[in-house]
């Protein structure tokens, strides 16, 4: 064989290293005594057993420096192999301070401590995130590089019609789920699925696990929570209809019979007149009503979407508030601002909210304060807010329900357009009881988007 290709003489081990270093520091002493020994003037039998001795000593410290090395040795192996197998029960023995491998043992038993704390905090979130995800009424699906489905959830085998098992490992293309992971998301569909048909928005996202690339898949059904609001909103809407239909039809068909048995009498009474045109009266002004009812139903479903101008937030407020010259408002005025926005809305907006502001005041002889600012911590948003000393709110559930009014004559869709006309431009409108004092609070946030510093 080449001396290039000649095989390597395996290594020594560790312990073989240490017995060899062992006998090697005790050699040299032992040797000069058997030296001595043997070129002395003793007795062979003097002799032997001497050198029995030596050498049983020798051997025996040389094998039990090997066993003081290699069992702690063993012991870490065997502890960090039962870690590679998830056993967090084996501890090491011996530890203690003050030593260095007592303290070598105390560090791994701290380390498997900690990693079976760690271990148990994984299998409990990974149980608890299994429950979620089994209960969320959202189909959840995962697929790996090769599209292959690798999780689905309950909700997700309920939209396929197929238990889990049938299910997990098949493509993509096999259970008609591939024209879902390509395309923009999120987005709405309308599609059929085995268990479901509707309206679905799909969501994607990527993660990795086991540093291969994964997909993430969300199904979400948005036609059963859209059927629960409009039934919803249909109830609201038909009781709300219902209650002011009973309020005018109700006299006027107790009016007309009674004006058709006044007019079956004979000979009529001698006021006959007069009840007739009361009657009629009554009729006329139960009609007007209901005709007001189905204007402002008609304005509220109508409103048109904003026609956008530059607008001064000081010379609007000033605007209005002069509108409302008869009563005592005061206005706090803030920083010079120009928003984007439709100024007759606004101007309705604000009318609406001064003219609550002052219904409520009557009651208790208080002022109505306007004022704006910028939001706190914003540099770029805007609040206006009327502030009122009246009684302040009792009822806040039904602020913004349509045709619900506490004001006798009122048509209960003033705060329900102010708050479409604060949507329609980004904003929010908010009521609220006063902290500082007794009254409330009705507030306009205008967002980033439509405001700009005034330059002036």
């Amino acid at each position: 064989m080449p001396p290039g290709n000649a095989p390597r003489h395996p290594r020594l081990r560790h312990d073989q290293r240490i017995l060899l270093m062992a006998f090697a520091s005790a050699l040299p002493g032992a040797m000069i005594s058997l030296i001595f020994l043997w070129t002395g003037d003793y007795t062979p039998k003097v002799q032997w057993t001497l050198t029995v001795l030596i050498v049983t000593f020798c051997l025996g410290f040389a094998f039990a420096l090997r066993e003081r090395v290699v069992l702690p040795l063993q012991t870490l192996s065997n502890l960090l192999a039962a870690l590679g197998e998830g056993d967090f029960s084996i501890r090491a023995r011996g530890a203690r301070g003050g030593d260095p491998l007592g303290e070598v043992m105390v560090e791994v038993n701290a380390l498997v401590e900690t990693l079976r704390h760690q271990r148990l905090d994984a299998l409990e979130a990974t149980t608890l995130l299994r429950k979620v995800m089994a209960e969320i009424d959202v189909a959840v699906f995962t697929f790996d590089e090769e599209t292959a489905l690798k999780f689905v959830n309950r909700a997700g085998a309920r939209l396929l019609a197929q238990p889990s098992e049938r299910l997990l490992g098949r493509r993509a293309a096999e259970i008609s789920l591939d024209p879902y992971l390509a395309g923009d998301a999120p987005r709405v569909i309308n599609t059929a699925f085995p268990g479901g048909v509707g309206r679905w928005e799909v969501r994607r996202s990527q993660f990795r696990q086991g540093g291969r690339p994964h997909e993430l898949l969300v199904l979400s059904d948005l036609s059963r929570p859209l059927r629960e609001e409009e039934r919803q909103a249909f109830q609201r809407l038909i009781r709300v209809i219902g209650h002011e239909l009973n309020n005018s039809l109700a006299p006027i068909k107790s009016i007309a019979g009674s004006l058709e048995m006044l007019l079956t009498r004979d000979p009529p009474p001698d006021d006959w007149r007069d009840d007739m045109q009361r009657g009629l009266g009554v009729i006329a002004s139960r009609s007007e009503s209901l005709s007001r009812f189905m204007s402002a139903y008609a304005r509220l479903a109508k409103l048109p979407p904003p026609k956008l101008t530059h607008l001064d937030v000081g010379t609007f407020v000033d605007r209005v508030v002069t509108l409302e010259k008869a009563h005592q408002i005061r206005v706090m005025p803030g920083p010079p601002l120009m928003i984007q926005a439709d100024g007759d809305q606004l101007e309705q907006l604000l009318i609406n909210l001064i003219r609550n502001a002052l219904d409520a005041v009557r009651e208790t002889g208080g002022g109505v304060t306007v004022g704006w600012d910028r939001l706190p911590g914003s540099t770029a948003s805007v609040e206006l807010w009327v502030d009122d000393e009246g009684p302040g709110l009792s009822n806040t559930g039904n602020l913004f329900v349509p045709f619900f009014t506490t004001k006798p004559g009122g048509s209960g869709i003033g705060l329900v357009l102010s708050r479409q006309i604060a949507e329609a431009h980004s904003g929010s409108l908010l009521l609220a009881n006063r902290d500082d004092r007794r009254g409330c609070r009705a507030s306009l946030r205008m967002p980033l988007a439509v405001l700009a510093a005034n330059s002036a």
